[in-house]
């Protein structure tokens, strides 16, 4: 039986009955979890799928344990599952250590000092010189999202490139933002590694990044010997094969 952190805990996730996914603009395609998406137990004996919002379903893949809660160690255990060394998932420890307080802020005035993130509040902790496809709420805005790629793929061919998204970041930066300089950035780039192919992070593949539903795929692929293994990605050993192929860490332009 799916664990139901809004019943045992409702302070992890506040007003979640209020929250509908049918606002975020997301397709219904990408609206599942793999039965992770926590439920609701009716007075019937039925059970409902709580309506999150699309950021809390973005980071989902993280609470491990499906409790509301996320902990360092499941930051470092999903960056893991992803296919990230140990020495990127280490880095990604950052998230907590920005992120824990502005999503304790929902039922604490104090830090956390386990450094949790907090599902239920995770719009607090959305940063500004973003692409502000979630809003202040942590719904997601599928006019934002077209928006972002008429105007960044500039061929048209429905990716966007290393280049294309440099340029997208140093527009999107607002001034007396560092934070948010470097909160993008992070993400950014953590999303080429994870997703590009031939040189672009693709359209489809980035809509299933923004609703947590390809953390999954990625997962379940990297995990599973019988299913092909993500195909998708940039490594060490990807800037090698350009370094010494051709002298460039463009290396899909050698093949």
């Amino acid at each position: 039986m799916a664990i139901s952190p809004t019943t045992s805990k409702p302070y992890l996730y506040p007003d979640v009955r209020k929250r509908t996914t049918g606002t975020s603009g997301l397709s219904n395609e990408h609206l599942s979890n793999n039965g992770r998406v926590p439920t609701t137990h009716m007075s019937d004996g039925h059970e409902e799928k709580s309506q999150l919002t699309a950021l809390q379903q973005h980071v989902l893949f993280w609470d491990r344990d499906n409790d509301g809660i996320i902990h360092p160690k499941d930051v470092y255990d999903g960056f893991r599952a992803l296919g990230f060394n140990v020495l990127f998932s280490l880095g990604s420890l950052l998230i907590p250590i920005f992120f824990s307080y502005p999503t304790s802020l929902a039922h604490s005035w104090y830090p956390d000092p386990w450094l949790r993130i907090y599902v239920g509040s995770i719009h607090k902790a959305k940063h500004g010189s973003d692409t502000n496809i979630f809003d202040l709420d942590g719904h997601f805005h599928r006019d934002r999202f077209e928006a972002m790629f008429s105007r960044w793929d500039e061929d048209g061919c429905g990716g966007l490139s290393a280049d294309q998204m440099w340029r997208m970041w140093k527009k999107n930066r607002c001034a007396a933002d560092v934070a948010g300089w470097c909160f993008a950035f992070m993400e950014l780039w953590t999303t080429w590694l994870l997703l590009q192919k031939d040189g672009r992070v693709w359209k489809d593949d980035l809509l299933a990044c923004y609703d947590g539903t390809l953390f999954w795929k990625i997962s379940e692929a990297n995990s599973d010997p019988k299913k092909p293994s993500w195909s998708r990605g940039y490594g060490v050993r990807d800037l090698l094969d350009g370094l010494l192929r051709g002298r460039t860490w463009r290396n899909w332009d050698l093949n």
